[in-house]
């Protein structure tokens, strides 16, 4: 008797704690799509506070994101984050990477190399929105590994744990912050990855930050929109992007 008993109290306890889980499943988001779809708001960390990463940066903020900005000088970004308040904060790479559901790197391409040495272990499984060019003139040889291969898989060769979406890289920051929020048809914002729910929530990022998205396709079909390709430096809508890269309506 005392034996049944004891089998009925453990077979309870384990009905109630996957009880527990099924409804921690229910009220909790389990994956950064499931925050975006849900209307959550996500925290974002930021690679490179500069002009990029601090324009889109501020975007997000005011449309209620939770923004981490990184630097080598995390001091100097004091005053940008005084001035865009609590949402704001700032510190090492470490801190934003561990800070950010999702991560945004704004830095010279020359340094993807020892981004992806330094922090790639904690890059790995993260979406990662990507928005550096490269520039033969500033990032030497790896300028001519994107022209050869294209900078999406370049990119994703240098941080390849990384759910890696191209997207922010086609226009000068000074467009981003005059045009986001216009009326419609709103500039467009050309997209490319590998991963479809990493897509979906750098899709969110985009709408948030007052843009349109447009999917180009994979990580190869990033050089379609790399600097000096037909998409780069578009300041055009959604619609008109679409036509100059022959993209379905």
């Amino acid at each position: 008797m005392v034996k049944h008993v004891t089998i009925d109290r453990c077979r309870r306890a384990l009905l109630g704690a996957a009880g527990a889980l099924t409804l921690q499943g229910i009220f909790r988001p389990a994956t950064a799509l499931g925050q975006a779809a849900s209307g959550a708001k996500m925290k974002i960390g930021i690679i490179g506070a500069g002009h990029i990463g601090g324009t889109i940066g501020e975007l997000w903020i005011k449309a209620g994101h939770p923004v981490f900005f990184s630097s080598r000088h995390p001091e100097e970004l004091k005053e940008l984050v005084d001035r865009l308040g609590p949402l704001a904060q700032a510190g090492t790479v470490n801190q934003a990477i561990a800070f950010g559901d999702v991560a945004f790197l704004a830095v010279p391409y020359g340094a993807l190399p020892q981004i992806g040495k330094d922090y790639g272990k904690s890059l790995a499984g993260k979406i990662v929105l990507d928005a550096d060019n490269a520039v033969a003139g500033r990032d030497g040889a790896i300028a001519d590994e994107v022209e050869r291969d294209g900078i999406g898989v370049t990119s994703q060769k240098y941080l390849p744990g990384a759910r890696l979406v191209r997207a922010f890289n086609t226009l000068n920051y000074m467009i981003f912050a005059r045009e986001a929020n216009r009326p419609a048809p709103k500039l467009a914002v050309p997209l490319a990855g590998d991963d479809q729910e990493a897509l979906q929530v750098a899709a969110g990022l985009v709408r948030d930050a007052g843009f349109d998205p447009v999917e180009v396709g994979k990580l190869a079909d990033a050089r379609r929109f790399q600097r000096g390709a037909p998409g780069y430096g578009q300041n055009v809508s959604a619609s008109e992007l679409k036509q100059k890269l022959s993209l379905a309506p």
